[in-house]
């Protein structure tokens, strides 16, 4: 038996070049002899080559052992590598050849001008990117499950899509024994391995950002035209058509690129893609995009505070310097609405999530679970979880599913045998020690009372504004939403001149994904015509 046999493809993970496909990229990398042996991509490191194998045959090593074998055709690499993050996998020579090496940031102009490689890349790379996040691979964060920085750090790098394995103190006896090898005390963990040797101690969120390549906020020395604050469905079309047309955009985001719509396993009735695409993947394709055109990307980039100053608007960041814009969208969305049930907060991570990706899905593997409220988001996060959990029951406080969550996704929920609809039904009690054991439901109109054995519950209950940093600067509504559309403002502006509110901050918006990439390019026409308005030359 070959020891090193070609791993077949996924799905369109590993796909084959043609002669033709490698001919087009030859012209932007330089030919290399390998020897058995060379490392080609190592773990924890930036800055590598992309490469097609030309002849021999290439291990990727994982945890220590070989994951995959490729050979001729083959290329290299994952998501990251376009988005200027560290390498998760070693790549070592099994079998002398030659390569093809073309640099990064040739590739990326490959990616974003060859329509066929480009997409063949992207997707290959997308999928590898979340073959990642289910195996384990990646960073490790090694913590008790009951500590609240454990928890911070696994919702950071799960909400940016970032492969990492955790690993529980209270569980793991090996894990505790090379912590104190370490030499690192309880008090200091979590701790995070990146690379299998650099050790942090209980960094904040920004630190490892800077660890694993998460963009930073970059400060110019002069203004920016556009500061787009939220990373969203429509702060990122903001991104995209702002600095497609020649503004120069930076955008901001306090958690991860994607916003809500990052954290659903699959939004099915978005234009344009009729199998449905995850959140996580669109957000990542308009990542590239805006990119593409020279936006600025800022994660994490927490905005506290917007002042006017010298005729500019002033972004004021935690833990950052502050940017200057000329024009400011606010993107900033909504957070996710808390059930207001006793013991809540001791379960959160724990048993109560508020996001239904591969991650959680993880946790809840062979699992019943629970999932609570009535909209899309509810109705995604219940189809997606079928395929993990043994049974879900989504619990709905209205009478008609049909009031707040579109048809197709009702037809889904009414054909699938593992899912059980709990109308006019509410949480009234969580039960549990340390973690999450059951809940207790009440039928509001029969006023019976029934526990649902479940170690994992899923809340989409809707959500309010992010507009507590801007305190009194502008004009919000009863909500906290934004206001907009002012008698003498322009579509979209809001109480102050030259700052627009987009997507779901917005008060009045549809609160869809596609409603809110619609107002993230329509503002950038509505900017120009500002400019036009204060006699500006951009």
């Amino acid at each position: 038996m070959d020891a090193f046999a070609e791993t077949p493809d996924h799905h369109g993970a590993f796909p084959r070049l043609s002669d033709e496909q490698i001919a087009r990229f030859a012209p932007y990398g330089v030919r290399k002899p390998t020897r058995t042996g060379d490392v080609l991509l190592r773990e924890g490191e930036s800055g590598s080559d992309f490469f097609v194998i030309l002849s021999g045959k290439v291990a990727v090593i994982q945890d220590e052992r070989v994951a995959r074998v490729h050979g001729p055709g083959r290329f290299l690499g994952e998501l990251g590598m376009l988005t200027g993050q560290k390498e998760f996998t070693t790549v070592v020579v099994c079998e002398a050849g030659e390569v093809l090496a073309v640099p990064t940031w040739r590739l990326r102009q490959i990616v974003t001008h060859d329509p066929e490689l480009g997409d063949l890349i992207l997707r290959a790379f997308m999928i590898r990117r979340s073959m990642l996040i289910s195996s384990g691979a990646g960073l490790r964060i090694i913590g008790s499950r009951y500590s609240p920085d454990t928890r911070r750090l696994r919702q950071f790098v799960a909400r940016n899509r970032f492969p990492y394995r955790w690993i529980d103190l209270e569980e793991d006896k090996a894990a505790e024994a090379l912590v104190h090898n370490l030499g690192i005390p309880a008090a200091e963990t979590p701790v995070v391995i990146l690379g299998g040797t650099q050790v942090l101690r209980n960094p904040s969120n920004a630190a490892l950002a800077h660890a694993i390549g998460l963009p930073a906020p970059s400060v110019p020395e002069d203004v920016f035209d556009l500061v787009i604050v939220g990373a969203g469905p429509a702060g990122l079309a903001a991104g995209v058509y702002g600095a497609s047309e020649g503004l120069r955009t930076v955008v901001l985001d306090a958690v991860a690129i994607g916003g809500q719509a990052g954290t659903s396993s699959c939004i099915e009735n978005y234009l344009g893609f009729p199998a449905g695409i995850p959140g996580g993947e669109l957000a990542e394709r308009a990542v590239i995009q805006a990119r593409k055109f020279g936006a600025h990307l800022g994660v994490p980039a927490e905005a506290t505070s917007l002042k006017r100053q010298d005729g500019h608007y002033v972004v004021g960041l935690r833990d950052a310097p502050s940017i200057e814009g000329r024009t400011v969208v606010l993107a900033t969305g909504a957070r996710y609405r808390k059930l207001d049930v006793p013991r809540l907060a001791d379960f959160e991570g724990y048993g109560i999530y508020y996001a239904a990706t591969l991650t959680e899905a993880g946790f809840c593997r062979g699992e019943p679970v629970v999932v609570v409220g009535g909209g899309n988001s509810a109705g995604q996060a219940t189809i997606f979880l079928s395929e993990h959990a043994v049974s879900v029951r989504l619990l709905v406080r209205g009478d008609d599913l049909a009031k707040s969550m579109s048809r197709y996704l009702i037809d889904r929920i009414e054909n699938n045998s593992k899912v059980e609809v709990m109308l006019h039904t509410e949480v009234r009690e969580f039960l549990g020690t340390r973690a999450l054991e059951a809940v207790v439901a009440e039928d509001t109109h029969a006023g019976q009372r029934l526990r649902l054995d479940t170690r994992a519950v899923f809340v989409f209950i809707g959500a309010d504004p992010c507009t507590a940093w801007l305190a009194s600067e502008i004009a919000l509504d009863d909500k906290g939403f934004v206001l907009t559309g002012f008698p003498d403002g322009l579509p979209l502006e809001t109480s102050l001149p030259g700052i627009f509110a987009v997507g779901d901050v917005r008060s009045q918006s549809v609160k869809r994904v596609a409603s809110a990439v619609g107002e993230g390019s329509m503002a950038i026409r509505l900017i120009h015509e500002h400019f036009t308005r204060q006699g500006e030359v951009r």
